[in-house]
């Protein structure tokens, strides 16, 4: 499928062969356990977790040293009380992407609520294009269902390797997105935005060096961080606006909009990084034991710098 066209799920019958029946029986055992009640999938979340964090140590080493480098400030036992319960919420990730997939808008509506909705509300309404801003959380599957409920947007999408997630993360993800686009249509998503569309767009990853420049991100002087957020911005010229889906304590979702970001710099690159890189950690601090930290987020460096992983965990 060419990446400049707008993507839809298509079922074809080779998800039928053989080799993807482990991948349907594995989608049917999330599928019924998420029919269970919620204190149950609760439970069972934060029982792989709390398990999987003794079985991938090099993710575990990695999760650690990104909370040292972006929290030095913070005392050991501190640290180490966001890694348990960031572990937690990764087996609780698990099952709240099969929630986002498979419950139904009126069960979900019982568990979630949204505050600041009206700041999309209000630029929609001037026909103006919607960059939502959606960070890293362990939570964004489901927070994206959540706020698509009401306000349906455009996904960015990176394709599953294996053919029949690809096909359910697909119809999963329409459930709250008008259609997607691959992340490599840019022209796509200008158009999108230019049209009034809320587009979808995660921009805190470490995607290389090509398109990207060294900004700070928390204690870390020197993360890269891609330039397409500037691209978007000045070519499609829309409101930018950054959300947190965040798992209360109590079970229930909260998706956290915040307000127009205003007076983004579109003429320098490191600056416009720089001053997406704090609305970013903004964000991150409204839940920050469940942002993804077993994600390498500092891999990239400058030309001549040392890498700010072991050898271990760079191999990760």
């Amino acid at each position: 499928m060419s990446q400049n066209q707008e993507i839809y799920p298509v079922f074809t019958k080779r998800l039928l062969h053989p080799r993807y029946w482990l991948t349907w029986l594995g989608l049917g055992i999330l599928y019924l356990i998420v029919l269970l009640p919620y204190p149950i999938i609760y439970q069972l979340g934060k029982s792989l977790g709390l398990l999987s964090m003794k079985l991938i140590g090099k993710r575990k080493e990695t999760a650690t040293q990104n909370l040292q480098l972006c929290f030095p400030e913070k005392s050991k036992q501190e640290r180490d009380l966001m890694l348990r319960d960031n572990f937690i919420s990764t087996g609780l990730a698990i099952f709240e992407t099969g929630i986002a997939w498979f419950w139904s808008d009126k069960r979900l509506a019982k568990h979630s609520s949204i505050i600041g909705d009206a700041y999309i509300t209000q630029i929609q309404q001037s026909g103006k294009g919607v960059l939502l801003i959606g960070i890293h959380f362990l939570t964004l599957e489901l927070g994206a269902r959540i706020l698509g409920m009401s306000h349906p947007g455009v996904g960015v999408y990176r394709p599953n390797d294996n053919p029949v997630m690809d096909y359910i993360q697909l119809k999963g993800r329409l459930k709250s997105n008008k259609y997607m686009l691959d992340r490599h249509n840019t022209k796509g998503m200008i158009r999108a935005l230019k049209n009034g569309e809320l587009l979808w767009y995660a921009p805190d990853h470490d995607y290389g060096p090509k398109n990207s420049v060294f900004a700070p991100l928390f204690a870390v002087e020197k993360a890269a961080t891609t330039i397409g957020t500037r691209i978007l911005v000045k070519l499609g010229q829309p409101a930018i606006i950054p959300f947190t889906p965040k798992r209360e304590k109590n079970g229930h979702y909260t998706v956290y909009v915040s307000s127009e970001l205003k007076g983004y710099p579109m003429d320098d690159d490191v600056l416009a990084a720089t001053f997406m890189n704090r609305a970013i950690e903004n964000e991150i601090l409204k839940a920050p034991e469940q942002y993804m930290w077993l994600h390498r987020r500092f891999k990239t460096r400058p030309k001549g710098e040392s890498p700010l992983y072991t050898n271990s965990v760079q191999s990760d």
